[in-house]
């Protein structure tokens, strides 16, 4: 008579493993669902987002224990820790490329291309509403020099247009990457000058973020400086500088098109 053994029985560090990266993920995508349908608020999904990482870092964990166990005793589960492996990775992959950014670069939520006299954002009723009431702050000089080594190209955009082409120009970029205008003051008055406030959304959670471009005439050229700053955070990661160099290039194409 032939006997069946039993199978090996299952680690349970794998199977609670793959339990723990899949409600890690979960909670992931629904902080980035739920924030970008604007159904939580901001520091909700931001804190809900930092409680997917927890739970991801604990499955990394529990999937070094399934494979000492599985290991040692030969135990199942080979599959699910590969999944839990899998899946508790992906859901790190952004916070950790967030993670290597904030040690390269400099703790800034707020770039300009003029550091030493960044433009102003709006203060009209217009720009005030379309913001909820958010008026973004400024940095001490000090705070604001650090940018200079760590983003060399952000600097201020000179064309050879009279301030309305400029001013058009401007416009017509902006809407080309996307931003939204909020307000906007042609060239003139006392001083010559132009300016035009935006919002742009942050890639994953889609916060609102905010722009503004001031143009002051030059002889025969205008100069045009941008101003970019986070809502949330002390740290934007790099994504002012690339909102506003996106923004240079962007312009440029459009120059080269004229």
């Amino acid at each position: 008579m032939r006997r069946t053994l039993p199978p090996e029985p299952w680690s349970q560090a794998a199977l609670w493993s793959r339990s723990v990266a899949i409600f890690a993920a979960t909670v992931a995508l629904m902080a980035v669902l739920l924030a970008r349908l604007h159904i939580i608020a901001p520091a909700s999904a931001l804190a809900s987002l930092g409680a997917a990482v927890a739970l991801a870092l604990v499955a990394l964990l529990l999937v070094g224990a399934a494979c000492v166990v599985i290991w040692r005793n030969g135990r199942r589960g080979v599959g699910a820790t590969i999944a839990a492996g899998f899946i508790a990775v992906l859901t790190l992959a952004y916070p950790s490329y967030l993670a290597f950014e904030a040690l390269r670069l400099p703790v800034l939520s707020d770039i300009s291309t003029d550091v030493v006299n960044p433009p102003y954002f709006s203060l009209s009723r217009a720009a005030y509403e379309a913001r909820d009431g958010f008026q973004p702050k400024g940095l001490p000089q000090k705070q604001r020099e650090a940018q200079r080594p760590a983003y060399p190209d952000v600097e201020p955009i000179v064309v050879d247009l009279d301030a309305d082409e400029a001013f058009g120009l401007v416009l017509k970029t902006a809407k080309a990457v996307g931003w939204k205008v909020v307000d906007q003051r042609p060239p003139g008055g006392r001083t010559g000058e132009g300016h035009a406030d935006f919002l742009d959304k942050t890639l994953i959670m889609g916060f609102d973020e905010d722009i503004t471009v001031r143009l002051k005439p030059l002889p025969g050229q205008t100069r045009i400086d941008l101003r970019a700053a986070s809502r949330y955070g002390r740290h934007d990661f790099g994504a002012n500088a690339h909102r506003i160099m996106a923004f240079a290039e962007e312009l440029q194409t459009q120059l080269d098109a004229r």
